[in-house]
C-alpha cells in the first residue's frame, strides 16, 4: 500500500509542476471584454472604418462632454473620398445633457447624429475622415449602428450641409 501512494504522490507533484509551470501562460490569453472588444473592432474593419486611440475633443480646453473619460478614447473612423478632401474642413461636436453641442461657434451639428448610440461621446470631422469616439460600452449591434451613421454622414458631406460647416485652418 505505502508503494501505490508513493506512486499517487509522485503523479500529484508531476502535475503540480506542471501547473506551476504552465499557470503564467493563461495571462496571456484575453479576458471576456478583450474578446468583445476585438469582435467590435473586427465588425469595425469589415465595414470600412479604421480604429484608432485619440484625445477626445475638447479635453484639453476642458469643454468636454460630462461623464467623458478626460483621457484617451477610441475613435471608430470613416475615411473622406479625395473628391470630399479637397474642401478641408475641422469640426468637433459633444453630446452632454442637452444634446449634440458644437466645440467652435456657428457650427451646426449633423443631423445624422441624432441617430448614434447613447454611449458615443463625440464626434468630429477633419480633412481625412469623419468618426465618433466612444468608450467601447456597447457590442456589436452599436458598432453596426455606428458605420450605419458614418455612412449617412459620408453620403451627406457634398451636399449645402456639408458646406455649412465652418472652415478652418
Amino acid at each position: 500500500m505505502t508503494v501505490a501512494r508513493g506512486k499517487n504522490v509522485k503523479y500529484l507533484l508531476i502535475l503540480f509542476i506542471i501547473a506551476v509551470a504552465l499557470a503564467p501562460l493563461s495571462h496571456f490569453m484575453p479576458s471576456k471584454r478583450q474578446r468583445q472588444q476585438a469582435r467590435m473592432r473586427e465588425t469595425a474593419a469589415v465595414n470600412g472604418l479604421f480604429v484608432e486611440f485619440r484625445s477626445l475633443p475638447g479635453s484639453a480646453s476642458g469643454r468636454q462632454p460630462a461623464g467623458a473619460d478626460a483621457g484617451r478614447v477610441i475613435y471608430y473612423g470613416k475615411r473622406l473620398p479625395a473628391s470630399v478632401r479637397e474642401r478641408p474642413g475641422r469640426a468637433a461636436w459633444v453630446r452632454d445633457e442637452s444634446g449634440w453641442r458644437a466645440l467652435q461657434l456657428g457650427d451646426t451639428p449633423p443631423v445624422v447624429l441624432q441617430d448614434l448610440p447613447g454611449s458615443v461621446a463625440a464626434a468630429s470631422i477633419d480633412e481625412g475622415s469623419c468618426g465618433v469616439y466612444w468608450q467601447e460600452d456597447g457590442g456589436e449591434d452599436e458598432v453596426k449602428v455606428i458605420v450605419g451613421v458614418l455612412e449617412a454622414w459620408l453620403a451627406t458631406l457634398d451636399t449645402p450641409e456639408r458646406r455649412a460647416i465652418r472652415k478652418t485652418p
